[in-house]
């Protein structure tokens, strides 16, 4: 067996510094030759921009090189750099917070359809093999004064590259990161360390902050003595559903026939969503704060849309069949459907959103009060886009069959996320009629509001997360429908063809959680009309009922 001679640590941290910088960045370096030109100064800026960073990685590890410290230190890193690299170059995904808390708050099918067998080859070449690499070179460590003294003088000459680098190029570097703040969530493994960093500070400050009540005053407003009947109004989650592919929102493909097929369907043409991941959108949309305001922090800690409603006298149930609720519904009854053992739904070993459709007429017959139910689909979930439909809804052909996207065709790609909103379609349809054959017992309504959209190939972009700033319209601009049946537009005072009239105002899902409250008429503090989407379609004496001195 090969004999490796011993090396003095510097040696070591200076050979993983270039190794990380060249062999797990060729997402960066790609990018970074995209944006500077091929003449002698913008080679001059990639070297810079090189020493730069092959600095910074060497002085924070020269600072890391202790005897028991280092080579587990680079082990993680190594290993976990492979992994990103992997999905940056396969996703184009940019590593920030965001990305970070969709990892961390992910359930293991989500993690099993990102698994493939490229993602082995990078983990075995960029992780396992320098792993192996690492622990066989034996480190020669001085006594701790000499040591020290060596870090001290390696610092100082990672500080002086820095410095001299800076002054030498200045105003190209300074214009190259004032224009391009991408680069910073592409460099591995500074992003996904800054990044913990910041997901780690999130979460102490939610577990510090005292949790807070909202919509304490909330009741049912004196109008519903008028009602005389239970109402459902159903509130349907949908998953990475991106507006632009709706067919009844414009798109040339049919994706959407049978709610194409509903005259009292409403479809709303310009609604933004509040993030790019389900992990701030679905806490968002469900909170008082709206996008301006919103932090995960804030979210965590104060109640939001469901406890508002339960607590002015509803039933609340939340229906999952995907990673749960991101903590919107721990105050409510939930009922997890992704796991069940269902031949005609869960067959192929993930259920199908029909799932949330089942024993729901037994639900509605064993109605008591006034409810609002919560449906969370599986919806668009990529990579693996092929599972999220049963085979009769392929109607869109060839289709990646596989979650790495890079290597089928972008009509491929297309053509299986269009078959999921076909499948939607399809479930969305069948609750409307499922609610409109039960009419002749109570009121019932549906509203339909994507968490996010998805990239699919667009920019090189596939999925979504990408920080909200810098996403494409496509991760946020997202599908919301809305049906009600005649006798909940009757009761509840709607005018519907205002409704249809205003399905092209701006609207984004800051504005569910106050419509919501002036749909259900629920009277309170926290309500703010301005905001609430219904509000000029409702009659004059419900909006007089909810007004709050």
């Amino acid at each position: 067996m090969l004999k490796i001679k011993a090396v003095r640590p510097e040696v070591l941290t200076l050979l993983s510094s270039a190794f990380l910088l060249l062999c797990c960045n060729f997402v960066l370096w790609q990018h970074l030759f995209s944006i500077t030109s091929g003449d002698w100064q913008g080679l001059l800026m990639r070297l810079a921009f090189g020493l730069i960073v092959l600095a910074i990685f060497n002085l924070v590890l020269t600072l890391l090189a202790f005897r028991w410290v280092l080579k587990p230190i680079l082990t993680l890193l190594l290993l976990i750099s492979a992994c990103v690299a992997y999905f940056m170059s396969q996703y184009g995904v940019l590593i920030d917070a965001g990305m970070l808390r969709n990892a961390a708050e992910t359930d293991v099918a989500e993690v099993r359809d990102l698994l493939s067998s490229e993602l082995a080859v990078y983990v075995l070449l960029l992780g396992v093999l320098p792993v192996c690499l690492v622990w066989r070179t034996p480190v020669n460590y001085r006594v701790w004064p000499r040591e020290l003294l060596s870090k001290v003088l390696v610092g100082a000459a990672c500080v002086a590259v820095l410095g001299g680098v800076a002054l030498v190029n200045y105003q190209g570097l300074s214009s190259l990161f004032r224009n391009h703040h991408e680069l910073r969530l592409m460099v591995v493994p500074s992003n996904y360390v800054g990044a913990s960093l910041s997901y780690l500070r999130e979460q102490i400050s939610s577990s510090q902050q005292p949790f807070r009540q909202v919509g304490v005053d909330a009741v049912k407003a004196p109008i519903w003595q008028t009602h005389r009947r239970k109402s459902l109004t159903v509130l349907v989650v949908g998953e990475s559903a991106r507006a632009e592919n709706f067919g009844v929102l414009g798109y040339p493909r049919n994706t959407t026939p049978q709610l194409q097929a509903e005259s009292g369907l409403i479809a709303y043409s310009n609604v933004r969503s509040c993030g790019t991941e389900t992990a701030v959108s679905v806490p968002c949309m469900f909170s008082n704060l709206g996008r301006g305001d919103y932090s995960a922090a804030k979210a965590k800690s104060q109640e939001g849309l469901l406890d508002v409603l339960q607590r002015a006298g509803f039933h609340v149930l939340w229906r999952d069949n995907q990673a749960g609720c991101k903590g919107t519904c721990e105050r409510v009854a939930f009922e997890d459907l992704s796991h069940r053992h269902d031949s005609q739904f869960c067959a192929s070993g993930e259920c199908h959103d029909e799932i949330l459709l089942q024993d729901l007429q037994g639900f509605i017959d064993k109605l008591e009060q006034d409810t609002v139910l919560v449906l969370h689909q599986m919806g668009s979930h990529g990579p693996d886009y092929f599972k999220r439909y049963p085979k009769e809804f392929e109607r869109f052909t060839p289709v990646c069959n596989s979650n790495a996207l890079n290597d089928c065709s972008r009509a491929s790609i297309v053509n299986g996320y269009d078959n999921t909103l076909a499948y939607t379609d399809h479930v969305l349809a069948s609750l409307i009629d499922l609610l409109r054959s039960n009419q002749g017992k109570l009121d019932s309504a549906m509203l339909y509001l994507a968490d996010h959209g998805e990239s699919l190939g667009e920019y090189n972009l596939y999925l979504h997360g990408t920080p909200y700033l810098m996403a494409p319209d496509q991760q946020k601009h997202v599908a919301m429908l809305a049906w009600f049946s005649d006798s909940y537009q009757q009761a509840f005072a709607l005018d519907a063809d205002c409704l249809r009239a205003e399905r092209d105002q701006p609207l984004s899902q800051d504005n569910l959680f106050h419509s919501m409250l002036g749909l259900l008429e629920v009277r309170s503090k926290a309500y703010n009309p301005a905001l609430d989407m219904f509000a000029a379609c409702r009659g004059a004496p419900v909006r007089q009922a909810l007004a709050v001195e």
